[in-house]
Protein backbone atom coordinates (compact mmCIF):
# COMPACT_ATOMS: atom_id res chain seq x y z
CA UNK A 1 0.00 0.00 0.00
CA UNK A 2 1.33 3.32 -0.67
CA UNK A 3 2.36 5.29 2.09
CA UNK A 4 0.91 8.70 2.36
CA UNK A 5 0.63 11.82 4.66
CA UNK A 6 -2.63 13.31 4.44
CA UNK A 7 -2.57 16.88 5.85
CA UNK A 8 -5.85 19.19 6.04
CA UNK A 9 -6.21 22.83 5.37
CA UNK A 10 -8.60 25.71 6.52
CA UNK A 11 -8.70 29.20 7.52
CA UNK A 12 -8.64 30.16 10.88
CA UNK A 13 -12.29 32.07 10.60
CA UNK A 14 -13.74 28.62 8.88
CA UNK A 15 -15.95 26.74 11.61
CA UNK A 16 -13.36 24.21 12.31
CA UNK A 17 -16.20 21.61 12.52
CA UNK A 18 -16.72 21.98 8.77
CA UNK A 19 -12.84 21.98 7.75
CA UNK A 20 -12.69 18.39 10.10
CA UNK A 21 -15.75 17.24 8.19
CA UNK A 22 -14.62 17.52 4.75
CA UNK A 23 -10.87 16.63 5.36
CA UNK A 24 -12.28 13.34 6.99
CA UNK A 25 -14.46 12.76 4.16
CA UNK A 26 -11.80 13.02 2.00
CA UNK A 27 -8.89 10.93 3.94
CA UNK A 28 -12.06 8.07 3.57
CA UNK A 29 -12.28 8.00 0.13
CA UNK A 30 -8.23 8.06 0.34
CA UNK A 31 -8.15 4.82 2.18
CA UNK A 32 -11.66 3.32 -0.30
CA UNK A 33 -9.03 3.61 -2.88
CA UNK A 34 -6.57 1.88 -1.06
CA UNK A 35 -3.79 4.12 0.40
CA UNK A 36 -2.29 3.86 4.10
CA UNK A 37 -2.74 7.21 5.27
CA UNK A 38 -1.06 9.41 8.37
CA UNK A 39 -3.51 12.18 9.31
CA UNK A 40 -3.00 15.51 10.49
CA UNK A 41 -6.00 17.95 9.96
CA UNK A 42 -7.21 20.12 10.78
CA UNK A 43 -3.92 23.14 10.36
CA UNK A 44 -5.28 26.86 10.50
CA UNK A 45 -3.14 30.00 9.87
CA UNK A 46 -3.51 30.47 13.92
CA UNK A 47 -1.33 34.05 14.75
CA UNK A 48 0.99 32.09 16.68
CA UNK A 49 1.53 29.42 14.18
CA UNK A 50 1.34 26.55 16.82
CA UNK A 51 -1.14 24.46 14.42
CA UNK A 52 1.70 24.85 11.78
CA UNK A 53 4.26 23.46 14.59
CA UNK A 54 2.26 21.30 16.06
CA UNK A 55 1.82 19.27 12.55
CA UNK A 56 5.50 19.56 11.86
CA UNK A 57 6.10 17.52 15.23
CA UNK A 58 3.99 14.91 14.43
CA UNK A 59 4.99 14.44 10.65
CA UNK A 60 8.46 14.18 12.80
CA UNK A 61 10.33 10.57 12.26
CA UNK A 62 7.93 9.71 9.67
CA UNK A 63 8.46 7.58 6.29
CA UNK A 64 6.22 8.84 3.28
CA UNK A 65 6.21 8.01 -0.18
CA UNK A 66 4.39 11.33 -0.84
CA UNK A 67 2.05 13.71 0.82
CA UNK A 68 -1.39 15.22 -0.03
CA UNK A 69 -2.27 18.67 0.60
CA UNK A 70 -5.93 18.73 1.36
CA UNK A 71 -7.42 22.38 1.32
CA UNK A 72 -10.61 21.92 2.47
CA UNK A 73 -11.36 26.19 2.48
CA UNK A 74 -9.12 28.97 2.10
CA UNK A 75 -5.92 28.88 3.80
CA UNK A 76 -2.75 31.50 3.64
CA UNK A 77 -0.35 30.27 1.49
CA UNK A 78 2.29 30.59 4.19
CA UNK A 79 0.20 27.84 5.89
CA UNK A 80 0.74 25.99 3.18
CA UNK A 81 4.14 26.27 2.07
CA UNK A 82 5.78 26.04 6.19
CA UNK A 83 5.20 22.46 6.16
CA UNK A 84 6.16 21.47 2.29
CA UNK A 85 9.31 23.33 2.76
CA UNK A 86 9.98 20.52 5.11
CA UNK A 87 8.91 17.72 2.22
CA UNK A 88 10.05 18.94 -1.04
CA UNK A 89 11.64 16.00 -1.97
CA UNK A 90 8.09 14.22 -2.28
CA UNK A 91 5.68 13.93 -4.67
CA UNK A 92 2.97 15.87 -3.13
CA UNK A 93 -0.86 16.27 -4.67
CA UNK A 94 -2.53 19.52 -4.09
CA UNK A 95 -6.39 18.70 -3.88
CA UNK A 96 -8.89 21.25 -3.33
CA UNK A 97 -12.34 20.06 -2.28
CA UNK A 98 -15.50 21.60 -2.80
CA UNK A 99 -18.18 23.54 -1.23
CA UNK A 100 -21.84 22.32 -0.91
CA UNK A 101 -25.97 23.08 -1.93
CA UNK A 102 -28.53 24.14 0.52
CA UNK A 103 -31.62 24.27 -1.59
CA UNK A 104 -31.16 26.80 -3.81
CA UNK A 105 -28.18 28.44 -2.65
CA UNK A 106 -24.18 27.21 -2.72
CA UNK A 107 -22.12 27.10 0.37
CA UNK A 108 -18.43 27.44 -0.36
CA UNK A 109 -15.36 27.64 2.13
CA UNK A 110 -13.42 28.98 -0.93
CA UNK A 111 -11.32 26.01 -1.30
CA UNK A 112 -10.50 26.84 -4.61
CA UNK A 113 -9.17 30.14 -3.40
CA UNK A 114 -6.85 28.44 -0.91
CA UNK A 115 -5.54 26.11 -4.20
CA UNK A 116 -5.48 28.86 -6.75
CA UNK A 117 -3.15 30.88 -4.48
CA UNK A 118 -0.90 27.72 -4.22
CA UNK A 119 -0.56 26.27 -7.56
CA UNK A 120 1.83 29.01 -9.46
CA UNK A 121 3.82 29.11 -5.56
CA UNK A 122 4.45 25.17 -5.77
CA UNK A 123 5.02 25.66 -9.54
CA UNK A 124 7.45 27.89 -8.68
CA UNK A 125 9.47 26.29 -5.91
CA UNK A 126 9.87 23.22 -7.83
CA UNK A 127 7.86 20.82 -6.16
CA UNK A 128 6.93 17.68 -7.64
CA UNK A 129 3.30 17.46 -7.90
CA UNK A 130 0.10 17.55 -9.29
CA UNK A 131 -3.51 19.44 -8.71
CA UNK A 132 -6.47 18.20 -8.45
CA UNK A 133 -10.22 19.67 -7.37
CA UNK A 134 -13.37 18.50 -6.59
CA UNK A 135 -16.51 20.07 -8.38
CA UNK A 136 -20.02 20.43 -6.32
CA UNK A 137 -22.53 17.51 -7.23
CA UNK A 138 -19.58 15.46 -8.85
CA UNK A 139 -18.06 12.25 -7.81
CA UNK A 140 -14.67 13.39 -5.67
CA UNK A 141 -11.47 12.66 -7.27
CA UNK A 142 -9.96 10.56 -4.59
CA UNK A 143 -9.05 7.89 -7.70
CA UNK A 144 -7.04 10.25 -9.46
CA UNK A 145 -5.32 11.68 -6.36
CA UNK A 146 -4.37 8.07 -5.07
CA UNK A 147 -2.99 6.94 -8.86
CA UNK A 148 -0.49 10.11 -8.44
CA UNK A 149 0.17 8.97 -4.61
CA UNK A 150 0.52 5.09 -6.17
CA UNK A 151 2.51 6.50 -8.38
CA UNK A 152 5.33 7.76 -6.24
CA UNK A 153 4.99 4.96 -4.28
CA UNK A 154 6.37 2.90 -7.16
CA UNK A 155 9.03 5.59 -8.36
CA UNK A 156 10.65 5.50 -4.57
CA UNK A 157 10.79 1.71 -5.30
CA UNK A 158 12.46 1.68 -8.81
CA UNK A 159 15.08 3.20 -6.72
CA UNK A 160 16.54 -0.15 -5.42
CA UNK A 161 15.39 -1.86 -8.70
CA UNK A 162 17.91 -3.75 -10.99
CA UNK A 163 17.58 -5.53 -13.91
CA UNK A 164 19.82 -8.43 -14.47
CA UNK A 165 21.34 -9.05 -18.21
CA UNK A 166 23.18 -11.51 -19.62
CA UNK A 167 25.44 -10.20 -21.93
CA UNK A 168 24.90 -6.85 -23.82
CA UNK A 169 23.85 -5.36 -27.23
CA UNK A 170 22.58 -8.78 -28.86
CA UNK A 171 22.94 -8.81 -32.77
CA UNK A 172 24.55 -5.41 -32.25
CA UNK A 173 20.99 -3.70 -32.15
CA UNK A 174 20.98 0.06 -31.27
CA UNK A 175 17.04 0.20 -30.17
CA UNK A 176 18.48 -1.91 -27.16
CA UNK A 177 21.66 0.60 -25.70
CA UNK A 178 21.75 2.60 -22.90
CA UNK A 179 23.49 4.93 -20.98
CA UNK A 180 23.85 3.53 -17.15
CA UNK A 181 24.26 7.16 -15.50
CA UNK A 182 21.20 9.00 -17.02
CA UNK A 183 18.95 6.15 -16.75
CA UNK A 184 19.46 5.71 -13.31
CA UNK A 185 19.07 9.46 -12.34
CA UNK A 186 16.13 9.34 -14.23
CA UNK A 187 14.28 5.80 -13.53
CA UNK A 188 16.37 4.76 -10.30
CA UNK A 189 17.11 1.71 -12.13
CA UNK A 190 20.27 0.23 -12.28
CA UNK A 191 21.29 -2.66 -14.89
CA UNK A 192 23.17 -5.44 -13.77
CA UNK A 193 25.56 -7.17 -15.97
CA UNK A 194 26.73 -11.06 -15.80
CA UNK A 195 28.01 -13.08 -18.25
CA UNK A 196 27.17 -15.92 -20.38
CA UNK A 197 30.00 -17.73 -18.69
CA UNK A 198 28.63 -17.14 -14.91
CA UNK A 199 26.02 -19.14 -16.58
CA UNK A 200 27.56 -21.45 -18.05
CA UNK A 201 30.13 -22.21 -15.44
CA UNK A 202 26.61 -22.83 -12.57
CA UNK A 203 25.09 -25.11 -15.17
CA UNK A 204 27.73 -27.36 -15.73
CA UNK A 205 27.76 -27.58 -11.67
CA UNK A 206 24.22 -28.10 -10.82
CA UNK A 207 22.73 -31.58 -9.60
CA UNK A 208 21.24 -33.92 -11.75
CA UNK A 209 17.50 -34.61 -9.04
CA UNK A 210 17.55 -30.77 -9.38
CA UNK A 211 17.10 -30.36 -12.77
CA UNK A 212 14.56 -33.07 -13.15
CA UNK A 213 12.53 -32.02 -10.53
CA UNK A 214 12.23 -28.92 -12.31
CA UNK A 215 11.20 -30.78 -15.85
CA UNK A 216 8.78 -32.57 -13.50
CA UNK A 217 6.84 -30.52 -11.08
CA UNK A 218 7.21 -27.59 -13.69
CA UNK A 219 8.02 -28.23 -17.21
CA UNK A 220 5.34 -32.09 -17.15
CA UNK A 221 2.17 -29.56 -15.88
CA UNK A 222 2.95 -27.41 -19.92
CA UNK A 223 1.16 -28.81 -23.17
CA UNK A 224 3.10 -29.90 -25.53
CA UNK A 225 1.97 -30.55 -28.98
CA UNK A 226 4.63 -33.29 -29.34
CA UNK A 227 7.54 -34.58 -27.56
CA UNK A 228 10.49 -32.17 -26.69
CA UNK A 229 14.06 -34.47 -26.89
CA UNK A 230 15.53 -35.14 -23.68
CA UNK A 231 18.15 -33.38 -23.67
CA UNK A 232 16.32 -30.01 -24.78
CA UNK A 233 14.13 -30.35 -21.52
CA UNK A 234 17.36 -30.48 -19.38
CA UNK A 235 19.29 -28.03 -20.80
CA UNK A 236 15.72 -25.83 -20.49
CA UNK A 237 15.93 -27.18 -16.40
CA UNK A 238 19.32 -26.57 -16.12
CA UNK A 239 19.52 -23.02 -17.58
CA UNK A 240 16.39 -21.80 -15.69
CA UNK A 241 18.48 -22.52 -12.52
CA UNK A 242 21.30 -21.27 -13.53
CA UNK A 243 20.00 -17.64 -14.16
CA UNK A 244 17.94 -17.76 -11.26
CA UNK A 245 20.80 -18.31 -8.99
CA UNK A 246 22.21 -15.35 -10.23
CA UNK A 247 18.84 -13.22 -10.18
CA UNK A 248 18.38 -14.11 -6.42
CA UNK A 249 22.14 -13.64 -5.53
CA UNK A 250 21.42 -10.10 -7.10
CA UNK A 251 18.05 -8.84 -5.97
CA UNK A 252 17.29 -8.75 -9.72
CA UNK A 253 13.21 -8.56 -10.77
CA UNK A 254 13.74 -7.92 -14.61
CA UNK A 255 16.01 -10.12 -16.59
CA UNK A 256 17.16 -9.77 -19.96
CA UNK A 257 19.83 -12.57 -22.03
CA UNK A 258 21.52 -12.44 -24.86
CA UNK A 259 19.89 -14.13 -27.82
CA UNK A 260 20.63 -14.96 -30.65
CA UNK A 261 24.43 -14.17 -30.52
CA UNK A 262 24.39 -15.24 -27.07
CA UNK A 263 22.45 -18.24 -25.87
CA UNK A 264 21.34 -19.87 -29.41
CA UNK A 265 24.95 -19.27 -30.67
CA UNK A 266 27.47 -19.84 -27.63
CA UNK A 267 25.29 -22.29 -25.66
CA UNK A 268 23.44 -23.65 -28.35
CA UNK A 269 20.05 -23.11 -26.63
CA UNK A 270 16.72 -20.83 -27.40
CA UNK A 271 16.23 -19.70 -23.89
CA UNK A 272 12.10 -19.28 -24.31
CA UNK A 273 11.78 -22.15 -21.87
CA UNK A 274 13.80 -19.96 -19.34
CA UNK A 275 11.94 -17.09 -19.63
CA UNK A 276 9.26 -18.80 -19.88
CA UNK A 277 9.73 -20.87 -16.05
CA UNK A 278 11.18 -17.45 -14.98
CA UNK A 279 7.93 -15.73 -16.11
CA UNK A 280 5.59 -18.35 -13.77
CA UNK A 281 7.82 -17.15 -10.94
CA UNK A 282 6.85 -13.62 -11.27
CA UNK A 283 10.34 -12.10 -13.06
CA UNK A 284 9.61 -9.74 -15.97
CA UNK A 285 11.33 -10.91 -19.25
CA UNK A 286 12.69 -9.60 -22.51
CA UNK A 287 14.85 -10.99 -24.61
CA UNK A 288 17.85 -9.45 -27.03
CA UNK A 289 19.47 -7.10 -24.12
CA UNK A 290 15.85 -5.06 -24.29
CA UNK A 291 17.63 -2.36 -21.59
CA UNK A 292 14.75 0.22 -21.55
CA UNK A 293 12.15 -2.09 -22.46
CA UNK A 294 12.93 -4.03 -19.08
CA UNK A 295 12.90 -0.48 -17.71
CA UNK A 296 9.69 -0.29 -18.82
CA UNK A 297 8.43 -3.33 -17.89
CA UNK A 298 9.35 -2.67 -14.10
CA UNK A 299 7.36 0.87 -13.59
CA UNK A 300 4.52 -1.14 -15.56
CA UNK A 301 4.50 -3.83 -12.97
CA UNK A 302 5.19 -1.54 -10.36
CA UNK A 303 1.57 0.12 -11.21
CA UNK A 304 -0.46 -2.74 -12.46
CA UNK A 305 0.85 -5.77 -10.92
CA UNK A 306 1.15 -7.03 -14.29
CA UNK A 307 4.15 -9.05 -15.98
CA UNK A 308 4.15 -6.24 -18.49
CA UNK A 309 5.07 -8.89 -21.28
CA UNK A 310 6.78 -7.97 -24.33
CA UNK A 311 5.36 -8.04 -28.14
CA UNK A 312 7.04 -7.10 -31.32
CA UNK A 313 5.59 -5.60 -34.51
CA UNK A 314 5.27 -8.06 -37.63
CA UNK A 315 2.82 -6.20 -39.91
CA UNK A 316 1.41 -2.54 -40.25
CA UNK A 317 -2.19 -3.03 -41.47
CA UNK A 318 -4.93 -0.14 -42.35
CA UNK A 319 -6.41 0.07 -38.98
CA UNK A 320 -4.03 -2.35 -36.89
CA UNK A 321 -0.95 -3.85 -36.15
CA UNK A 322 -0.04 -7.61 -35.88
CA UNK A 323 1.93 -8.16 -33.04
CA UNK A 324 3.91 -11.74 -31.76
CA UNK A 325 6.63 -13.02 -30.00
CA UNK A 326 9.14 -15.28 -32.05
CA UNK A 327 8.87 -17.52 -28.63
CA UNK A 328 7.94 -16.58 -25.75
CA UNK A 329 5.14 -14.89 -23.89
CA UNK A 330 4.75 -13.41 -20.53
CA UNK A 331 3.02 -16.26 -17.82
CA UNK A 332 0.09 -13.83 -17.79
CA UNK A 333 -0.37 -13.06 -20.81
CA UNK A 334 -1.75 -16.68 -21.58
CA UNK A 335 -5.33 -17.02 -21.94
CA UNK A 336 -5.36 -20.66 -19.71
CA UNK A 337 -4.00 -21.98 -17.33
CA UNK A 338 -0.86 -23.37 -18.53
CA UNK A 339 1.35 -22.93 -21.32
CA UNK A 340 0.98 -24.36 -24.93
CA UNK A 341 4.59 -25.37 -26.24
CA UNK A 342 5.61 -27.24 -29.58
CA UNK A 343 9.70 -28.20 -30.05
CA UNK A 344 10.16 -26.73 -33.32
CA UNK A 345 13.81 -25.14 -34.57
CA UNK A 346 13.99 -21.93 -37.04
CA UNK A 347 16.53 -21.75 -39.80
CA UNK A 348 20.34 -23.19 -38.26
CA UNK A 349 19.11 -23.03 -34.68
CA UNK A 350 18.70 -26.39 -32.73
CA UNK A 351 15.47 -27.21 -31.63
CA UNK A 352 14.13 -25.38 -28.84
CA UNK A 353 10.98 -25.50 -26.84
CA UNK A 354 8.64 -22.45 -28.78
CA UNK A 355 5.70 -21.12 -26.93
CA UNK A 356 2.67 -21.11 -28.95
CA UNK A 357 -0.18 -20.32 -26.44
CA UNK A 358 -3.30 -18.50 -27.33
CA UNK A 359 -2.91 -14.41 -25.69
CA UNK A 360 -5.47 -13.19 -24.05
CA UNK A 361 -7.52 -10.30 -25.61
CA UNK A 362 -8.97 -7.80 -24.73
CA UNK A 363 -8.07 -3.36 -24.07
CA UNK A 364 -4.39 -3.38 -24.23
CA UNK A 365 -2.13 -0.20 -23.38
CA UNK A 366 0.69 -0.30 -25.41
CA UNK A 367 4.38 1.32 -23.63
CA UNK A 368 8.17 2.31 -24.52
CA UNK A 369 10.37 4.17 -22.70
CA UNK A 370 12.93 5.62 -25.21
CA UNK A 371 16.25 8.14 -25.59
CA UNK A 372 15.59 10.77 -27.44
CA UNK A 373 17.83 13.94 -27.91
CA UNK A 374 19.42 14.05 -24.71
CA UNK A 375 15.83 13.22 -22.91
CA UNK A 376 13.61 10.32 -21.50
CA UNK A 377 10.19 10.03 -23.76
CA UNK A 378 7.57 7.21 -23.05
CA UNK A 379 5.57 6.22 -25.63
CA UNK A 380 2.32 5.27 -24.98
CA UNK A 381 -1.37 4.09 -26.74
CA UNK A 382 -4.39 2.19 -26.06
CA UNK A 383 -5.07 -0.77 -28.64
CA UNK A 384 -8.05 -3.49 -28.76
CA UNK A 385 -6.28 -6.70 -28.36
CA UNK A 386 -7.89 -9.69 -31.20
CA UNK A 387 -7.06 -13.18 -32.01
CA UNK A 388 -4.89 -12.59 -34.89
CA UNK A 389 -5.64 -14.20 -38.34
CA UNK A 390 -3.41 -17.44 -39.25
CA UNK A 391 -0.21 -16.33 -39.74
CA UNK A 392 3.48 -17.71 -39.57
CA UNK A 393 7.33 -16.27 -39.47
CA UNK A 394 8.78 -17.39 -42.82
CA UNK A 395 12.19 -19.90 -41.74
CA UNK A 396 10.69 -22.47 -38.93
CA UNK A 397 10.24 -25.93 -39.00
CA UNK A 398 7.14 -27.22 -41.36
CA UNK A 399 4.15 -27.32 -40.65
CA UNK A 400 5.20 -23.66 -39.23
CA UNK A 401 3.70 -23.00 -36.02
CA UNK A 402 1.22 -20.04 -35.34
CA UNK A 403 3.17 -18.01 -33.14
CA UNK A 404 1.54 -16.41 -29.79
CA UNK A 405 0.27 -12.88 -31.03
CA UNK A 406 -2.29 -10.40 -30.99
CA UNK A 407 -3.75 -8.12 -33.68
CA UNK A 408 -4.09 -4.59 -32.19
CA UNK A 409 -6.68 -2.15 -33.34
CA UNK A 410 -5.14 1.44 -32.84
CA UNK A 411 -6.74 4.75 -33.84
CA UNK A 412 -3.73 6.13 -35.82
CA UNK A 413 -1.47 3.12 -37.78
CA UNK A 414 0.50 5.78 -39.84
CA UNK A 415 1.27 8.29 -37.16
CA UNK A 416 2.35 5.27 -35.26
CA UNK A 417 4.11 3.62 -37.75
CA UNK A 418 5.95 7.55 -38.14
CA UNK A 419 6.95 7.27 -34.56
CA UNK A 420 7.77 3.64 -33.48
CA UNK A 421 10.54 3.39 -31.00
CA UNK A 422 11.37 -0.42 -31.28
CA UNK A 423 10.66 -3.26 -32.56
CA UNK A 424 9.25 -4.13 -28.74
CA UNK A 425 6.68 -2.58 -26.85
CA UNK A 426 5.34 -3.28 -23.49
CA UNK A 427 1.60 -4.80 -22.85
CA UNK A 428 -0.68 -4.26 -20.07
CA UNK A 429 -4.09 -4.84 -19.78
CA UNK A 430 -7.10 -2.14 -19.33
CA UNK A 431 -6.01 1.17 -19.96
CA UNK A 432 -3.41 2.11 -18.04
CA UNK A 433 -2.34 5.16 -18.82
CA UNK A 434 -3.44 7.85 -16.20
CA UNK A 435 -1.25 6.01 -14.08
CA UNK A 436 1.68 5.68 -16.82
CA UNK A 437 1.16 9.84 -17.25
CA UNK A 438 1.49 9.98 -13.04
CA UNK A 439 4.47 8.22 -12.79
CA UNK A 440 6.47 9.92 -15.90
CA UNK A 441 5.26 13.56 -14.00
CA UNK A 442 7.02 12.38 -11.22
CA UNK A 443 10.70 10.78 -12.62
CA UNK A 444 10.61 13.79 -15.02
CA UNK A 445 9.69 11.91 -18.46
CA UNK A 446 7.91 13.37 -21.00
CA UNK A 447 4.93 11.49 -22.31
CA UNK A 448 4.41 11.01 -26.14
CA UNK A 449 0.50 9.47 -26.24
CA UNK A 450 -1.34 8.41 -29.11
Amino acid sequence: MAKTAFIGFGEINTPVDVVIRKCKAAAEALKGEGLDLYEVYPIADDYEETQIAGALEKLKGQDFDSMVLCVAGWIPTHAVIKITEQYKHLPMVLWGLCGWYEGDRIVTTADQAGTSGLRATFEGLGYTFKFVYDVMGKKTKSDKVASFCRAASVARKLRSEKVGMAGYRDMQLYGILYDGVSLKKTTGVEIETFELLEVEQRYEKLDAAEIQAVIDNRMSKWHFMKPAKPESMKMAAGYYLAVKQILEERHCKAVSLKDVDGMKKLCGFPPAPIFMLLSEDGYTTIPENDSLGSVTQLMMNGLTGQLAGYLEFYEFFENSVLAGVPDFVAADMVDGDHYTVLPAAFGLLNQGILNVSKVKTGTVTMSRLTYKNGKYIMHILLGDGKTPPKWEECGWDAPAPQLSALEIGIKDVELFAENVACQHYIITYGDNRQAIRDLCNILGIEVFEM
